[in-house]
Order: structure tokens, then sequence, then C-alpha cells
């Protein structure tokens, strides 16, 4: 654990007290009380407590040349390195070991760079089960407790072809193609997520005009229906089930960001502005009840000028406060990635708030938790 100076301002509604701060580590999912990440290309876990640490659970074994570029920070980020996404099927129990011991765990299904990799409870390592044909990762993995696992392909498509969802039904192990949108009809899924409220998955899509979508599936995908379309303001990656809706922040260079809460009756409402474009959002259940935040990242263009990453969270849904504040380094964002935070996936049971900073200052590649609080 470091001590890592990080920027937050206290509301009257939330704050943050910060609990630690690890180099090196990304986080990825929760899976109840046990926040999952990776360090390169080792998953590692925290039970979070008093004597908090992380330990090492499941590795891949990448290319050669991979295992020297994730070492440094800087290579990381040029080259993309590591664990991009991991899901755990939610009818296991928590039962794993560290490498030194007992491997009898979970599955994992991840996405790596060029890959989506399993992991079965039998072994310590995961396995490629899928190479990625387009692009070079989905942005997200979702499992429903079904036990299957769903992803979108997410790659340039210039051209506007067919864009397919795949599914696994045995655990991640093999993947067939469960839906396709038709040429022309989008771009590329930017977000898969499963509503426990609503029993359904959110898919969202991009990028232009009709191509952004928000739409509302089964769990088998027999149904799917679009729910928010045609405009840059249908445009996300973010999705936060609660009870009372589903809060979605926008992901878009050419018009001013916002967060929208659509409720469980259909209406849409403005409930909060961002600074600019978001991809990550999580929910914490934290002792003066449900809460939601939504990170920022540095994407530059005309509309969206700030320099800052930003959490921005809210309890109440209408009331959003920036608790957190990092300054983009001074590295080209073409190279070395755009100043983010990555907010983890997966269900929350915890009163914390994880988030990984990347391309910023002075937190590069730093993991920081924090316990919610009521101020």
């Amino acid at each position: 654990m470091t001590e890592t100076p990080v920027a937050v301002a206290a509301s009257s509604a939330l704050k943050l007290r910060r609990v630690g701060a690890w180099h090196g580590i990304r986080v990825l999912a929760w899976d109840g009380d046990v926040l999952y990440g990776c360090r390169g290309y080792q998953i590692v876990r925290l039970r979070v407590g008093d004597d908090a640490h992380w330990e090492t659970v499941a590795r891949f074994r990448p290319a050669w040349w991979r295992n020297l570029t994730s070492r440094c920070a800087l290579s990381y980020r040029l080259v993309r390195d590591g664990f991009h996404a991991l899901a755990i099927p939610s009818d296991q129990t928590n039962n794993d070991q560290t490498l030194d011991g007992q491997t009898n765990g979970q599955t994992m299904v991840g996405a790596v760079p060029g890959a989506l990799v399993t992991r079965t409870p039998d072994t310590d390592e995961f396995h490629v089960t899928h190479q990625v044909q387009r692009g070079k990762r989905p942005l997200h993995v979702t499992a429903v407790p079904s036990g299957s696992i769903y992803w979108g392909e997410y790659f340039d498509n210039r051209e506007r072809a067919e864009v397919h969802i795949y599914v696994s039904t045995d655990r991640g192990c093999t993947w067939q193609i469960a839906y396709t949108f038709p040429a022309g009809s989008i771009r590329h899924v930017h977000n898969i997520v499963y509503d426990r409220w609503g029993d359904c998955l959110w898919i969202l899509t991009g990028d232009e005009g009709a191509e952004c979508k928000v739409l509302r599936a089964s769990c088998d995908l027999r149904s799917v229906e679009v729910v928010l379309a045609g405009n840059q303001q249908a445009r996300a990656v973010a999705a936060i089930p609660t009870q009372s809706g589903l809060y979605l922040s926008t992901d878009t260079p050419f018009e001013k960001n916002h967060v929208y809460r659509l409720d469980r009756a259909g209406n849409v409402e403005q409930v909060g502005d961002l600074a600019s474009s978001s991809i990550f959002g999580c929910r914490v259940s934290c002792r003066v009840g449900e809460a939601v935040f939504f990170s920022t990242m540095i994407e530059p263009s005309a509309v969206n000028t700030s320099r800052e990453v930003q959490i921005a969270g809210c309890r109440d849904g209408a009331n959003w406060q920036v608790l957190a504040r990092w300054k983009k380094d001074n590295l080209p964002m073409r190279y070395f990635q755009y100043g983010n935070a990555f907010l983890p996936d997966g269900d929350n049971s915890t009163n914390y708030l994880a988030a990984t900073t990347i391309a910023v200052e002075p937190d590069d590649l730093v993991t920081t938790l924090w316990e919610v609080e009521s101020s």
C-alpha cells in the first residue's frame, strides 16, 4: 500500500475517505465483497478489510514480448497490455485459493489484447478460447445468472459491416454468435449490462446518428427492443442499473456530456452534467444508501476542453458532485492513452469505491480505494 495524494472534494451528500492506493494494478470487477484486478497478466483480488492485501489467483501467458512490455508503465500504456475486462459467473462460490495452494476455484472469462481467455475451476491459468477477428478486444464481458456470458464486437468498422454479439453457454469454453446487427445499423457495440431488477440486458451501441442506441433485451437475446436512439445523447458506454431505473453517462466528443436516468416506467430525465466523455460507471451500496458514480476521460474535442479526469457521484440521483480529480500528464494521447479513471464492473456489496487512474499526474496506473461516507 502506498500513500498517493488524491484531490477529493467533500460534498453535502457524499464524501470519500481514502483507504489505500496501489501502483501497477488495474481494477476489473467486483464479486460481492471481493475486488478483482490485474497486475499485468496476473489476476489479483482484494478482500476488503482491515488487513486488506492483494493476492494472485490466476494468470494468462501472453506472447513473450508482452511479458516485457507489461512490466513498464509506459510500454504497458503504449501497447495496451493486460486484462481489459473480466466476468465471473454469479452462481459459483468464492472459494479460490492462491497460486501456492488449491486451485479449485471460479470460472473467469477475460478480455486481453486479441483474444477472449477463460480460466476453469481446475487450473490457475487462463487459456485462449476465442481469437478476436475484428478489432482488438471487446470493451466489456458480461455474465447473467443462467451462466451465459456475452460480449459485443468493438472495432473501427468504417464500412459499417454487420456486428455480432457472442455468447458462451458452457462457461467460456466455446463461443457462438447470438445476435447480429445488420450492416449499416450500428458501428460497434459499446457495452452489454445485466440488470438484476429488470432481469434483462441493456445493450449500448454507437457512434453516429441512428447508430447510437440503448436497447433492452431478454437474457437470451430472443427479444431486443430500442429504448433510446438517434442522437449523441443516446451514445453511451457506461450504464448502471439500480432499483429505481438505469443511469447512463454519455460518451460524445461532439456535444456536452450528461448523466441520464431512465426510470422503470420508461421516462428519461437529464439529471447531471459531466465535464467530458464518460465510459465507466459503478454503483456502491454505501451505509447512507445507494450511490452511483461515473468517471470522465480526457478526450480532445472542440466541445470537451477539460484537461481533468473526474469522478462524479450522487446518492439521490439528482445532486451530482465531483468527488475526485486528476490532471492529464504531458505524454501524447495518441500513443499513451487518454487520461481516464477505470471503474470496475460486477456487483459491489460493499461501501467502497475503487478506481484505477491512467495517464494522469501524479497517479499513473494507480488503483485507489475509498470508503463512501455521508458528510
